[in-house]
């Protein structure tokens, strides 16, 4: 495909050669078709672009639209941010910290300060110095009954699996991982090779079809699930409920990317969508899912489980925590994704009107955690669109022990965001099975970028903590982050999302807004 795109450019210079040759001299048309074809040999030898690489030459008029859709919102449409849509400047930011390039802006805030829903964070007149701070913090994920505990940084790479990604996406973001201490999840698309050849950590995700660990009939197989789980890179495992592109869908693999090896890894039939069922067959009920924690934590040797949900029925999750009050066996960590969360395969109703946004899921997690007593010994990962330290700063302050991030970590590798993750054509070479596109992803090239956009997000959290002068990461709180409510009135964190006093919701009277769902909430029915 990138030779076609090459061979277009020269056809068309060639072309305009003839069809001017009258009014030009020969000389110069000569020099033009020499600047073109150094220009495709220079564009298909690179490493650094793979835009370049897979259309040379045409590539370039990504670069030449990307300069011009500034001006062309500043002149002609109202944007938010003076000039620069909000999504590009964030999006800027990743690519300047994954290409270890400056980071800094000229001339004050690009937001509206007084726009509804701005927000910031509090400073102190006794700031620290960011040097002196831990400078890769990390967080123990592991409660009593964990016997292998993981010691993990508090940014990590978010579910992506490989098959929704390519293998050289898949190599370049565990290499990452492996050069940065970091973690790497899988999806549920299963432990690929491509997960284990580098050698990172990884986070292995369980989804409603099993795969990596399924039966002929679809069900959960035991002795592959331990045979898997107990691989010295396997860190944690990770149950997926729902997430948050789709939650209570199920996952989807377009039969475009399920080519034989995918197909092979997942134990299904290749060139056929696979549609992953919306719930687990290995239980049903919020006690049949705490001892199916219990199961895996045996079969993997005590190693960290957990469970990652979209926030829906809030009276389902207070089921959960009633569960594990009454069990006394509980996950080692709960991801909470964001109904805002992307995918290249989800239905439009799905991916804009189902499942609770990051903040408002995150905060009701951890608050009922805390009020049945339980939050001591679960770490909380928020996962979402993250893409700067304040962005991962407000995800700790409402809670949260650690993030994961995976459209930060796409951008990383170079992803422009050309919306055709679901079609198998993407020109970055990330979200294809296709050889033609993948194949100009240069894996070491993209490895370091992970890697340089994880140690610039980590280096931005320590700098923001000393400048409210904390010392670690659990002492952020919710008062530090405020939210502007209207155009004459701001509110802390603390004030719309208020702190439910510890072991609250062990015993009647419950806070007013716990006790319609304590009331109706059982153990043994999420229904």
């Amino acid at each position: 495909m990138r030779t076609r795109f090459y061979a277009l450019s020269i056809l068309g210079l060639l072309i305009s050669a003839g069809l001017t040759w009258l009014w030009y001299p020969a000389i110069v048309l000569l020099i033009a078709v020499v600047s073109v074809v150094a220009l495709g040999i220079y564009d298909l030898t690179q490493t650094e672009h793979t835009i370049w690489r897979n259309f040379p030459v045409a590539g370039h008029g990504r670069w030449f639209m990307e300069w011009l859709r500034p001006m062309i919102y500043q002149y002609f449409i109202e944007s938010e941010t003076d000039g620069v849509p909000i999504n590009r400047m964030f999006r800027s930011v990743v690519y300047q910290r994954a290409k270890g390039a400056l980071d800094t802006v000229p001339l004050g805030t690009k937001m509206d300060t007084y726009r509804t829903g701005y927000e910031w964070m509090n400073h102190s007149l006794s700031a620290c110095r960011g040097s002196d701070l831990e400078q890769h913090p990390r967080v123990r994920v592991g409660g009593p009954a964990c016997k292998q505990p993981y010691d993990a940084s508090i940014f990590n790479i978010s579910a992506m699996s490989f098959g929704a990604l390519s293998k050289n996406a898949i190599l370049a973001l565990n290499g990452g991982a492996k050069d940065g201490g970091f973690a790497h999840n899988t999806g549920e698309g299963g432990l690929s090779p491509y997960h284990l050849k580098n050698g990172g950590d990884i986070i292995w995700q369980i989804g409603t079809g099993y795969f990596g660990c399924r039966r002929e009939d679809g069900t959960f197989a035991p002795d592959s699930f331990a045979e898997k789980a107990q691989l010295p890179n396997v860190k944690m495992i990770e149950i997926k409920l729902s997430q948050g592109a789709k939650p209570g869908h199920g996952g989807i693999l377009p039969a475009a990317k399920n080519v034989p090896e995918i197909a092979e890894i997942r134990g299904v039939e290749p060139y056929t969508q696979v549609d992953s069922p919306p719930t687990h067959s290995a239980f049903s009920t919020p006690l049949e899912l705490i001892n199916f924690i219990a199961q895996l934590r045996e079969l993997s040797g005590g190693k960290p489980i957990g469970f990652k949900l979209c926030l829906g029925n809030k009276r389902e999750f207070v089921a959960l925590c009633k569960a594990m009050a009454e069990t006394g066996i509980s996950p080692d960590f709960i991801t909470v994704d964001g109904g805002e969360g992307g995918t290249g395969a989800a239905p439009l109703e799905y991916t804009n009107s189902v499942g609770t946004p990051l903040r408002e899921g995150l905060a009701f997690v951890v608050d009922c955690l805390t009020g049945f007593g339980l939050k001591q010994h679960i770490a909380v990962i928020a996962s979402g669109r993250v893409f700067s330290g304040f962005h991962l700063i407000r995800a700790l302050a409402l809670g949260a022990d650690m993030v994961n991030t995976a459209r930060g970590m796409m951008l990383a590798l170079g992803c422009i965001q050309s919306l055709e993750c679901n079609q198998n054509s993407c020109p970055t070479g990330v979200a294809t099975q296709d050889p033609e596109l993948y194949k100009a992803l240069n894996i070491p090239s993209k490895r370091d970028r992970v890697a340089s956009f994880h140690r610039g997000m980590v280096h931005a959290v320590v700098e923001l903590l000393a400048a409210s002068g904390l010392t670690s990461t659990d002492q952020i709180a919710r008062e530090h982050v405020e939210r502007r409510i209207s155009a004459h009135a701001t509110a802390s964190y603390a004030e719309l999302f208020p702190d439910v006093e510890p072991g609250a919701l062990l015993k009647a009277p419950f806070p007013q807004r716990f006790e319609h769902m304590m009331e109706n909430a059982s153990a043994e029915s999420f229904r």
